[in-house]
Protein backbone atom coordinates (compact mmCIF):
# COMPACT_ATOMS: atom_id res chain seq x y z
CA UNK A 1 0.00 0.00 0.00
CA UNK A 2 1.24 3.46 -0.79
CA UNK A 3 1.57 5.87 2.09
CA UNK A 4 -0.89 8.31 0.44
CA UNK A 5 -3.64 5.69 0.54
CA UNK A 6 -2.84 4.82 4.15
CA UNK A 7 -3.05 8.52 5.06
CA UNK A 8 -6.38 8.84 3.25
CA UNK A 9 -7.80 5.84 5.12
CA UNK A 10 -6.49 6.97 8.49
CA UNK A 11 -7.82 10.48 7.86
CA UNK A 12 -11.23 9.07 7.04
CA UNK A 13 -11.30 7.33 10.42
CA UNK A 14 -10.06 10.38 12.33
CA UNK A 15 -13.52 11.80 13.08
CA UNK A 16 -16.02 10.67 15.74
CA UNK A 17 -19.01 9.91 13.51
CA UNK A 18 -16.99 8.23 10.76
CA UNK A 19 -15.16 6.04 13.25
CA UNK A 20 -18.49 5.10 14.85
CA UNK A 21 -19.99 4.26 11.44
CA UNK A 22 -16.98 2.14 10.49
CA UNK A 23 -17.01 0.24 13.79
CA UNK A 24 -20.75 -0.37 13.47
CA UNK A 25 -20.26 -1.73 9.95
CA UNK A 26 -17.42 -3.96 11.14
CA UNK A 27 -19.80 -5.41 13.75
CA UNK A 28 -22.54 -5.84 11.12
CA UNK A 29 -20.24 -8.03 9.03
CA UNK A 30 -20.40 -8.58 5.28
CA UNK A 31 -24.20 -8.24 5.14
CA UNK A 32 -23.90 -4.59 6.15
CA UNK A 33 -26.66 -2.19 7.14
CA UNK A 34 -29.04 0.13 5.36
CA UNK A 35 -28.23 3.83 5.65
CA UNK A 36 -31.38 4.42 7.70
CA UNK A 37 -30.39 1.74 10.19
CA UNK A 38 -26.96 3.32 10.59
CA UNK A 39 -28.49 6.76 11.12
CA UNK A 40 -30.90 5.45 13.76
CA UNK A 41 -28.31 3.34 15.56
CA UNK A 42 -25.83 6.21 15.82
CA UNK A 43 -28.36 9.06 16.01
CA UNK A 44 -26.79 10.85 13.03
CA UNK A 45 -28.90 13.00 10.73
CA UNK A 46 -29.26 11.56 7.20
CA UNK A 47 -27.44 14.44 5.48
CA UNK A 48 -24.51 14.24 7.90
CA UNK A 49 -24.41 10.45 7.54
CA UNK A 50 -24.39 10.74 3.75
CA UNK A 51 -21.29 12.94 3.88
CA UNK A 52 -19.57 10.57 6.30
CA UNK A 53 -20.38 7.52 4.15
CA UNK A 54 -18.98 9.26 1.07
CA UNK A 55 -15.68 9.95 2.81
CA UNK A 56 -15.38 6.37 4.06
CA UNK A 57 -16.27 5.01 0.63
CA UNK A 58 -13.77 7.26 -1.16
CA UNK A 59 -11.08 6.05 1.25
CA UNK A 60 -11.80 2.43 0.35
CA UNK A 61 -13.04 1.48 3.81
CA UNK A 62 -16.68 0.72 2.97
CA UNK A 63 -18.64 -0.54 -0.01
CA UNK A 64 -22.28 -0.08 -0.94
CA UNK A 65 -24.91 -1.96 -2.91
CA UNK A 66 -28.50 -1.29 -3.79
CA UNK A 67 -31.16 -3.58 -2.35
CA UNK A 68 -34.55 -2.46 -3.64
CA UNK A 69 -35.02 1.10 -2.46
CA UNK A 70 -32.27 0.87 0.16
CA UNK A 71 -28.55 1.31 -0.12
CA UNK A 72 -26.71 -1.18 2.03
CA UNK A 73 -23.28 -0.25 3.35
CA UNK A 74 -20.69 -2.74 4.55
CA UNK A 75 -17.12 -2.53 5.74
CA UNK A 76 -14.56 -3.26 3.05
CA UNK A 77 -12.68 -5.93 4.96
CA UNK A 78 -9.98 -6.17 2.30
CA UNK A 79 -9.33 -2.42 2.50
CA UNK A 80 -9.21 -2.59 6.30
CA UNK A 81 -6.85 -5.58 6.17
CA UNK A 82 -4.52 -3.78 3.77
CA UNK A 83 -4.34 -0.81 6.14
CA UNK A 84 -3.64 -2.99 9.17
CA UNK A 85 -0.93 -4.91 7.33
CA UNK A 86 0.64 -1.63 6.18
CA UNK A 87 0.69 -0.35 9.75
CA UNK A 88 2.11 -3.59 11.14
CA UNK A 89 4.49 -4.84 8.46
CA UNK A 90 7.62 -3.46 10.11
CA UNK A 91 6.40 -3.84 13.68
CA UNK A 92 8.81 -6.34 15.16
CA UNK A 93 12.08 -5.37 13.49
CA UNK A 94 13.49 -8.76 14.48
CA UNK A 95 12.10 -8.52 18.03
CA UNK A 96 8.91 -10.62 18.25
CA UNK A 97 8.24 -9.50 21.84
CA UNK A 98 7.42 -6.02 20.50
CA UNK A 99 4.37 -7.35 18.63
CA UNK A 100 3.42 -10.07 21.13
CA UNK A 101 0.59 -8.01 22.68
CA UNK A 102 -0.90 -7.40 19.22
CA UNK A 103 -0.60 -11.06 18.30
CA UNK A 104 -2.50 -11.93 21.48
CA UNK A 105 -5.31 -9.51 20.62
CA UNK A 106 -5.46 -10.83 17.05
CA UNK A 107 -5.74 -14.41 18.29
CA UNK A 108 -8.86 -13.44 20.29
CA UNK A 109 -10.43 -11.38 17.51
CA UNK A 110 -13.67 -12.32 15.82
CA UNK A 111 -11.87 -13.32 12.66
CA UNK A 112 -9.59 -15.82 14.42
CA UNK A 113 -10.43 -19.49 13.87
CA UNK A 114 -12.99 -20.80 16.32
CA UNK A 115 -11.58 -22.78 19.24
CA UNK A 116 -14.81 -24.66 19.90
CA UNK A 117 -14.50 -28.18 21.23
CA UNK A 118 -16.55 -30.56 19.13
CA UNK A 119 -17.75 -33.89 20.42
Amino acid sequence: MESNLAIKRLSALAQDNRLAVFRLLIKAGPDGLAAGEIARALQITPNTLSAQLTILSNAGLIVSRRDGRSIIYAADFEGMSQLLVYLMEDCCQGRPEVCAPLAEVASRACCAPSKEVRS
